[in-house]
């Protein structure tokens, strides 16, 4: 492990990495080649890429090697006009902030271009942008164009790519990693194309060929796709920056009912990273201190799908059992834990209890999935899950949803961390990238992920002891350098759609983030930060426009804000009209413009390229990821199925096959901590590695290590069950082969108009105080398709001098730190 000053001291050199990236480009055109001009920020390097344009049916792309300087250039694009003179000389076309890619239909290629830019933000002083204006222009000449057999559905393709809108919800960066976390930018040194590879990277399919062929990414700008909103705060009297950046998977991609669920490659729909990130403005000749935390939300990964219909705003939930060994699920969890490291941790906020069976039967489901892969998991690689029906809390009076969700967001800070780092004043922010913050010459900088999990046993109290000047790290001038902090492990969150219930506990979530991110960098004395606070709301704000943005995304309309509404005291009457003016727009986007909108979304992810000679985009049948008879309730015998076209996340539209999915290789099998100990390095993405002479662009991934901790360690220590047997399966009989938790006072959302009212039973316990009420639901079987469950309860009693609830064991801790599947009991 490299010293707390090797830490600090990446580099002792002054280089100016600006210089590596071209940030801003000029066009220009004769009758047989396009040649564009590119140059740094500063103005110094000049650089010149020629595309040809005589051969219809390909891209010729030629970068010239030299770097010249303003003067070279204009004398090299002056000596292009006199050499074709004769037919139009060289013209200018248009200024363009960089390549977004080449795309080909029926008839020739296109170039998209990003014409206008605005900033949006920084991060350690690296801009980020949106798009304000693309192009899109043909690469053939127009004699080469006039000669063309043009396809009457050529124009429907262009058409529907525009569909796609660059200047919504998309941005970049020429030399900040924004496909990845700030962890993972700070922990790894790697170069080339393989930023590209992200599954984050919106634009991979469009620029592979020239990314490829020129064995750089100079020309061509990674888009993101998401939400990015920068603001600034003020706390006693000091400012700060809070960035919120969610990242929307490419893989699985589309909209809410024609994308559900699982594909065969563990992608889930609506998978989305959310990234929170606190620095404060730098003072020159000081240091500067930077800090983020990571979620994710998921579709649940399960086989499930839901039919559009015109006549039924609330389609039936149709689970399939063609994965009955769960491997999509295991390899979804998998990819998790590569990406983020283990614990773990799995919210599910779907209702407990309905009338009419419908998210109960997945909330069964899913519950059987987890026990069943726990099973071969190892005890520090099992997975934490934890029920919590919102909805039904979010109508009890007695019950601040936000209150309750802040606890358990503190007992997932607990096990995860954050990451905290702190900047030198010798460090040029341009340098950040490009040297590992955890480089070493010992190892190489490849650090295990035990390692990492270790230095945030004792890290939490940072902020304390860099007041009283008691820091572990070396104190330099006036500089006191503090030990860095990692997060290893991640929250995933989900309800149904994963928009309205899910943002409510992502919110949750960040504000307790957010109380220990200020914490660490000092603004705070105290890591809570209380909902009354002027933060709380400021936050709030940010988190309903991310919720807001990426409903619109994935569903069709804004969010169902109903908690946020009632948390500022909106006029209930005003927040109904809300409420159903946006179930109506979401239900007729799903029915009448999903369709569309999915096949825009395939297209220029490459999904499917177009061919003569085959069915075009719009001749195929549903995009759904299975479609299924409804010969029973609930389930349904895939063996009768139909074939049916569908997309995969990484191939273009085909015909499924008729046959469940099967375990036949070995590995789906393995423990996720074994995987880990073949790739604790980072996670690869599906495609392989490409070397770039890019040095400047680096490419880093961060795979946080195996956390020893287990979840609610902190929650034992001030309350603990004495129930000798509180592991049961769904016989009621002793197990442990899971962790399954499922607790009442984590309940579901109800931020939605679309939810069913919930019929409260005269036995509910009100959760409005945690250390006076514990309620333990039942957790439904496998083959519970109904939503008759029992309820049991616990009733607290008051915490002992020692911080042990009288009312809980050693067995409940056993559970916490071995594993196993707790389902609800009464307790006396």
């Amino acid at each position: 492990m490299a010293t707390e000053k090797e830490l600090h001291n990446w580099t002792d050199e002054e280089v100016d990495y600006s210089s590596r990236y071209l940030q801003k480009f000029r066009l220009y055109e004769t009758r047989s080649n396009f040649y564009m001009v590119g140059r740094d920020k500063s103005r110094t390097i000049w650089r010149v890429l020629k595309i040809d344009r005589l051969d219809p049916s390909e891209i010729d792309i030629l970068e010239d090697c030299t770097t010249f300087s303003e003067i070279e250039c204009y004398d090299l694009l002056r000596r292009i006009h006199e050499g074709n003179q004769c037919t139009g000389g060289l013209k200018f076309v248009t200024t363009c902030y960089g390549i977004v890619g080449f795309i080909k239909f029926l008839g020739p290629y296109y170039m998209l271009l990003i014409t206008k830019r605005r900033k949006i933000g920084a991060i350690c002083g690296h801009a980020i942008y949106a798009i304000a204006n693309s192009r899109m222009i043909p690469i053939p000449n127009s004699t080469v164009l006039s000669q063309m057999a043009y396809s009457k559905n050529e124009n429907r393709y262009k058409k529907l790519l525009g569909t796609v809108d660059l200047t919504k919800d998309f941005f970049f960066s020429y030399s900040y990693h924004v496909m990845h976390s700030l962890q993972k930018n700070l922990c790894d040194n790697k170069t080339g194309e393989s930023l590209y590879e992200s599954m984050f990277v919106w634009n991979e399919f469009l620029t592979r060929g020239t990314r490829h062929s020129l064995k750089n990414t100079l020309w061509t700008v990674a888009l993101v796709y998401g939400f990015f909103k920068q603001v600034k705060l003020s706390v006693s009297g000091r400012d700060l920056n809070v960035t919120l950046i969610a990242r929307r998977s490419r893989h699985y991609a589309g909209t809410r009912y024609l994308k559900r669920g699982v594909n065969e490659k563990g992608r889930v729909a609506n998978d989305v990273e959310t990234e929170q990130i606190v620095f404060e403005d730098s003072i020159e000749g000081h240091s500067s201190q930077i800090s983020s935390v990571v979620q994710n939300r998921g579709s649940i990964p399960l086989f499930w799908s839901q039919e559009t219909s015109r006549l039924n705003i609330k389609p039936d939930i149709i689970l399939s059992k063609r994965d009955p060994n769960y491997v999509a699920t295991r390899l979804h969890f998998e990819n998790l834990a590569k990406r983020y490291g283990n614990p773990i941790l799995i919210l599910n906020l779907i209702k407990t209890r309905e009338k009419k069976p419908r998210e109960t039967i997945l909330r069964a489901e899913f519950a059987n999935a987890i026990r069943f892969i726990n099973k071969s998991l190892t005890v520090e690689s099992r997975l934490r899950f934890l029920h919590w029906d919102i909805h039904k809390h979010s109508t009890s009076k007695d019950t601040n949803v936000l209150t309750q969700l802040g606890k358990v967001a503190a007992y997932a800070l607990n096990v995860t961390g954050i990451f905290y780092c702190q900047i030198t004043p010798d460090l040029k922010p341009e340098g950040l990238l490009n040297c590992s913050y955890l480089e070493s010459e010992n190892n190489g900088g490849n650090y295990s992920l035990e390692k990492l999990s270790s230095r945030n046993e004792n890290s939490y109290n940072l902020g304390k002891q860099a007041k009283n000047g008691s820091g572990n790290g070396d104190a330099s001038g006036d500089h006191l350098v503090k030990t860095p902090m990692f997060q290893t492990g991640v929250l995933r969150t989900n309800c149904i759609d994963c928009l309205d219930r899910t943002n409510v506990a992502q919110y949750a979530y960040g504000l307790v983030a957010l109380g220990r991110q200020l914490h660490a960098l000092g603004f705070l004395d105290s890591p809570d930060i209380d909902l009354d606070n002027p933060l709380a709301e400021d936050l709030m704000g940010v988190y309903e426009i991310m919720g807001d943005t990426l409903a619109l995304q994935y569903g069709g309309s804004a969010a169902h804000n109903k908690i946020f509404s009632e948390r500022r005291g909106q006029w209930k009457p005003a927040t109904q009209s809300q409420e159903f003016f946006r179930t109506l727009q979401r239900f007729y986007n799903n029915t009448c413009m999903d369709p569309e909108k999915q096949n825009a979304i395939n297209l220029f992810l490459g999904y499917f390229q177009p061919q003569p000679g085959k069915p075009e985009l719009w001749e195929m049948d549903s995009d759904q990821h299975h479609s299924v008879r409804k010969n029973a309730p609930n389930f349904v015998d895939e063996n009768i199925r139909s074939f049916i076209k569908r997309s995969l996340s990484d191939g273009n539209i085909h015909c499924e096959r008729d046959s469940p999915v099967v375990s036949t290789d070995v590995g789906h099998e393995e423990p996720l901590s074994e995987k880990l100990q073949e790739s604790n390095t980072g996670h690869s993405e599906s495609m392989p590695e490409i070397s770039s002479c890019e040095s400047a662009i680096s490419y880093c991934r961060f795979t946080p290590s195996m956390s020893r901790r287990q979840l609610f360690r902190d929650m034992l220590e001030d309350q603990s069950p004495e129930s000798e047997n509180l592991c049961y399966d769904d016989h009621g009989d002793a197990c442990t082969c899971s962790n399954l938790l499922d607790v009442d006072w984590l309940s579901s959302s109800g931020n939605s108009c679309e939810e069913e009212i919930y019929e409260r039973s005269s036995t509910g316990l009100s959760s409005e105080n945690f250390g006076d009420g514990l309620k333990l639901d039942t957790t439904t079987s496998a083959s519970e398709t109904s939503s008759s469950m029992r309820e049991r309860k616990l009733t607290g009693t008051e915490i002992t001098d020692d911080g042990v609830h009288p009312g809980f064991s050693e067995s409940f801790a056993k559970w916490v730190t071995d594993g196993g599947v707790l389902l609800p009991l009464k307790f006396t």
